[in-house]
């Protein structure tokens, strides 16, 4: 018979961004409670309010399947004594399996023979195995955790209630001092306490009781009261995806409704009207058909219709605080002169084991100098992104940015542009902190993309060199999201540098300027390099790449972001070829054998005259015919240089003894094939490669 279980756990409210993550977690540690603990069952159906956290699991097996074991034991040299009689080791053994010593049967492993026992495990019975999901629900984790009373358990919040029903039979499941029942609790203002006799009616019931527990209709009901707020005032409603789950997840029973502003608040740019809405109030924003700022908000309550006036005019005295906190920084911000902000920045710290933020911008004029260069821009852009590094953290200081740290950067470009700076320079101060998350959007411009490469190459420089590196999932200063951005803007710019080369130069053109700060940066450039190939590898298996193939395109040992995206691009578009196979076994096989010697890059001249057949005059021919240029060639032309290879080595190998017994003619072989074989590694690791 096919069981239905409702397992509820009620709790004080929830912050509403751990509510979907929080059930979620729920419904995948029970699958794989379940499926450890071999019940069968059909599904599992999330609900969730910012009070609780609900599981439905259906088609729930009546027990768990049988299973018959086999064990090993001990030897049989210790599980027999000196008579032939069982060993204390062998009774043990078996009383601790539930069988006796008249089961036993032997069995040899490896030339010694061991202790076996076959045993039958009957399930148990499904009320049993549910009853541990207390301790799948003291296992979760949480951002945030709180202890409450006396109890030792950390949980995101107080746990409050329980409802636990197999069928219409409560389960008394505990937890802390909470015992389950078949009693939960509706709407905190609106419902009672409410029975539910079956786990099938629990949904019905807590409707009831004005609890909507499904998120994804409560969602849909949240969409339809706007969608309808804005076919009665012929507004356009932005339903922003994040905003909507974030107010889904304050809610259980809800009211959409509108309030207004004065319009002298338009006055305000449309990112600090949106910012004051979105990001403090929870509001939406309401635009017309030509997506202009109306001054009006759509909000959601928590409750029903009664007040709703007192509620509206509450929202609407919040926001106004708000806004006209917001006019006032707007305009006090304005009487000053970007030079004043600037100089402010001389006594904030960007941190206090590196420097001022006055100066992390003198380093950063100096990097973008030369990452611009190299990105080919024009005068023009070279002059904007040296002036916009100038200036472009000035916003930081603003009155504005002090209260609403969310708009640094755009604020600077707003300002910027009624200072009179040009519009490249201002969108770049906007644009360098660009991109603000892994998926993030990039920066739209030349120089904008310079100055968030220079902006980041800086701090991870200086964080590194003053020894604070990432570790584990410790990243205070969010150098992994810095180094993604510097991998994702130079793939997208297609710009072309080797990482340490670029490094280096960089540090040096800091100290020639005289601005570099007192930390030894150079020592950690092996670290920083290896630090960004992490993020290109991470960067490659976002993007469906083969995995064998990102290893390979990852673990080579070239520092050149571009390059190494070109030749996992190239290995996948080449990896079905008919002769794929036997190049990778070919070049990989020169891999292999070199690994046995060590001769320096300087160290790899070739004696022709210790030659003994046509095949080592023929490989030598053709490495010498592509080692030239081949570093500074493309991903794809390496690729055809080094594949048209395999022929040459195949009968190189078929006809020469490589680790000869003259010493010096098996050292020749080694450094003819250790100079292709640091052509290959530059290339790629062909050894992670799974050919077939």
């Amino acid at each position: 018979m096919a069981h239905t279980f409702l397992f509820e756990i009620g709790l004080e409210e929830m912050p509403a961004h751990v509510v979907t993550p929080s059930i979620d977690q729920l419904v995948k540690k029970t699958q794989e409670y379940l499926k450890e603990q071999r019940i069968d069952f059909e599904s599992i159906k999330p609900y969730s309010t910012p009070r609780r956290l609900t599981i439905q699991i259906t088609g729930l097996a009546d027990k768990q399947e049988d299973i018959n074991e086999t064990v090993k034991g001990p030897a049989k040299k210790i599980a027999l004594d000196d008579q032939g009689n069982w060993s204390k080791a062998a009774i043990g053994f078996t009383k601790g399996q539930g069988v006796s010593t008249d089961d036993i049967t032997f069995k040899e492993i490896k030339g010694t023979e061991y202790v076996f026992v076959e045993k039958h495990i009957a399930g148990k019975d499904v009320k049993e195995v549910l009853m541990g999901l207390k301790d799948v629900v003291t296992s979760m984790n949480f951002p945030t955790l709180m202890k409450w009373n006396v109890y030792r358990l950390d949980f995101i919040r107080p746990i409050r209630w329980m409802v636990a029903l197999l069928d219409d039979e409560v389960l008394p499941i505990k937890i802390l001092d909470v015992t389950a029942s078949n009693v939960s609790r509706g709407h905190r203002f609106l419902g009672t306490d409410t029975t539910i006799n079956s786990a099938d009616e629990y949904e019905a019931k807590l409707r009831d009781q004005f609890v909507i527990v499904d998120a994804n209709k409560r969602k849909e009901t949240i969409v339809e009261q706007i969608k309808q707020i804005q076919d009665e005032n012929n507004w356009v409603i932005n339903i922003n995806k994040g905003l909507l789950e974030e107010v889904n997840n304050l809610v259980e029973w809800l009211t959409a409704f509108f309030g207004k502003f004065e319009e002298k608040y338009l006055q305000l740019p449309s990112e600090v009207l949106i910012t004051s809405m979105k990001d403090n109030q929870r509001f939406f924003y309401v635009t017309d058909k030509e997506n202009q700022i109306l001054p009006y908000f759509i909000s959601v309550r928590n409750g029903n219709k009664d007040f709703i006036e007192n509620v509206i005019a509450g929202n609407e005295k919040v926001l106004t605080a708000r806004l006209e906190d917001a006019m006032f920084f707007y305009q006090e911000d304005q009487a000053k002169d970007i030079d004043f902000y600037v100089n402010k920045l001389k006594k904030v710290s960007f941190h206090d084991k590196i420097s001022t933020i006055f100066e992390k911008m003198q380093r950063v004029e100096q990097i973008a100098s030369i990452i611009g260069k190299k990105a080919n821009l024009s005068d023009q852009e070279l002059t904007d992104v040296k002036r916009a590094a100038q200036i472009y953290k000035f916003d930081l200081v603003t009155g504005m940015v002090g209260e609403f740290s969310e708009l640094q950067g755009v604020m600077g470009e707003k300002y910027a542009l009624i200072k009179g700076e040009n519009e490249s320079v201002a969108t770049a101060i906007r644009e360098h902190y660009m991109p603000i998350s892994a998926s993030g959007d990039l920066p739209e411009t030349k120089v904008g993309s310079v100055l968030s490469l220079a902006d980041k190459f800086d701090s991870i420089l200086t964080f590194f060199a003053a020894g604070m590196i990432p570790s584990g999932s410790n990243d205070p200063y969010a150098l992994r999201r810095q180094a993604n951005g510097i991998v994702r803007i130079v793939k997208n710019e297609k710009l072309n540098f080797n990482l340490a080369e670029l490094m280096n130069e960089l540090i040096s053109a800091e100290n020639d300027a005289n601005v570099a700060p007192e930390l030894d940066q150079t020592k950690e450039i092996p670290e920083i390099v290896s630090f960004i190939k992490d993020r290109i590898v991470k960067q490659m298996k976002s993007e469906n790449i083969r995995h064998d193939i990102i290893d390979a395109a990852g673990n080579s040992q070239n520092d050149n972001i571009e390059f190494i995206f070109d030749v996992a691009s190239v290995l996948e578009q080449h990896k079905d070829d008919e002769e794929f196979k036997e190049s990778v076994e070919a070049l990989t096989r020169v891999l292999r054998i070199s690994e046995k010697s060590d001769f320096a890059e300087d160290d790899l001249n070739i004696d022709e005259s210790l030659f003994e057949n046509d095949s080592e005059k023929s490989l030598h021919a053709a490495v010498e015919s592509i080692k030239n240029d081949f570093y500074t060639l493309g991903a794809n032309d390496e690729y055809t240089k080094l594949f048209n290879l395999k022929n040459d080595i195949e009968g190189y190998f078929d006809q020469t003894m490589v680790m000869s017994d003259n010493e010096a003619v098996k050292n020749n072989h080694l450094r003819e094939l250790t100079k292709l074989s640091n052509m290959i590694k530059w290339f790629a690791d062909f050894n992670q490669l799974i050919v077939k």
